[in-house]
């Protein structure tokens, strides 16, 4: 059996070698390292494959994040609502700004962020919401949306995890996740369904003057060189991540295929077992499906392991050579740079108990059924034995 890696990307290159070594040579010889032609084109590239008016790339998704927020000028002192149970770059740049980040709770089911506690923490001073399409999972956008509008806010879509998931609305109509809210943001960074050899990231809109005022502050706030219009930021996309990216994304389709129907094999493998419940898709489609409802793309396959011990199964896997991971294991409202007073721990009892269950397994395009299979069997035996 292969050494198992929580992602491959050696394994993935290795299918791609050709067009990727092609790609970054072609970038040396040019010498085109920064906005080159290759940005250009993955611009575009992306853009057709979202199906949105605009694509920014940036340095990394944090950066976008930041320049999201940026273009769209919030002030000091603006509220910014978001999941307690995420990666600490989503809050993270909203203090950086000096906005107040608004920690609120998940669904216990899917993770992402709770409309109800969406409409609770709404004050006067709020002015954006920013909901996590997390471990690949579209949020509810419908809800979202609804309540952005009644309360004239914006919507900040985090989709650093989600990129070529789709959602499906109310109405029937299908878009990609990113494309759904007034802005979005993405990573690119190497783990990431679409990941470049290094950092990289993209602000996604369909505002003709909200991405103008984007493309100035990804570039030192200028439009005409040296004439600084907005106070802007260094966070350029260089062209070698540009061309590994045009290389991976014709694939992106597949690999979120490939993902899925890992996920598919995990899950089967742990029906009905007492202790393990396995990620659900967004309730409108089945488990089974697999060129249907595109909802979840799998950028992590995170378990919740329920009146066990969590912490021993991970220890286990490693020994066993199996990686593994607990994202989250400390809630965003506990971390030292972000406690405030006004949060209380009656208000995320969703995410206080998930920090203690979830475990993601290794979830990647070149997994195997050999590895699929030895994993899972280590998994239910520890859990049989435990």
């Amino acid at each position: 059996m292969r050494k198992i890696q929580m992602v491959d990307l050696k394994g993935q290159y290795e299918n791609i070698k050709e067009r990727v070594d092609s790609s970054i040579m072609n970038v040396i010889e040019t010498t085109a390292f920064v906005n080159g032609p290759e940005v250009h084109q993955f611009q575009k590239e992306l853009e057709d494959y979202l199906g949105v008016k605009h694509v920014i790339p940036c340095a990394n998704g944090t950066d976008a994040l930041q320049i999201a927020m940026m273009g769209l000028g919030l002030k000091p002192g603006d509220e910014v609502i978001t999941a307690d149970f995420t990666f600490a770059a989503t809050v993270e740049v909203i203090a950086l700004l000096q906005l107040t980040p608004v920690l609120v709770d998940v669904d216990p089911i899917n993770f992402n962020i709770d409309v109800e506690a969406i409409k609770k923490a709404i004050t006067p001073k709020t002015k954006a919401i920013v909901p996590v399409h997390l471990f690949g999972l579209a949020a509810n956008m419908d809800e979202i949306m609804e309540v952005a509008e009644e309360h004239n806010l914006y919507v900040i879509e985090d989709n650093a995890q989600g990129i070529g998931a789709d959602y499906t609305s109310k109405d029937g109509t299908k878009k990609k996740t990113g494309t759904i809210g007034h802005v979005a943001s993405t990573s690119f960074f190497p783990s990431k369904n679409l990941g470049c050899y290094g950092d990289g990231g993209a602000i996604f809109t369909n505002d003709d003057d909200l991405a103008h005022i984007i493309r100035g502050i990804v570039n030192h706030g200028m439009y005409e060189r040296y004439h600084h219009d907005v106070v802007g930021v260094n966070s350029r996309l260089d062209s070698i991540q540009a061309a590994v990216l045009r290389a991976k994304l014709p694939h992106l389709n597949d690999y979120n295929k490939a993902r899925k129907i890992a996920a598919q094999k995990y899950s089967e493998a742990f029906k009905n077992h007492k202790n393990i419940i396995t990620p659900t898709g967004c309730g409108k489609c089945s488990n089974e499906e697999i060129d249907g409802c595109n909802c979840h793309v799998y950028h992590q396959y995170t378990l919740k392991i329920v009146d066990a011990d969590r912490d021993a199964l991970v220890k286990h896997l490693n020994e066993k050579e199996i990686p593994c991971g607990v994202y989250y294991p400390i809630p965003l409202h506990l971390q030292k740079a972000y406690k405030d007073e006004r949060y209380k721990e009656e208000d995320f009892e969703v995410t206080n108990q998930l920090v203690k269950e979830v475990i993601s397994l290794p979830m990647h395009t070149e997994l195997d059924d050999e590895q699929i299979d030895y994993i899972t069997k280590t998994v239910i035996e520890f859990m049989e034995n435990n």
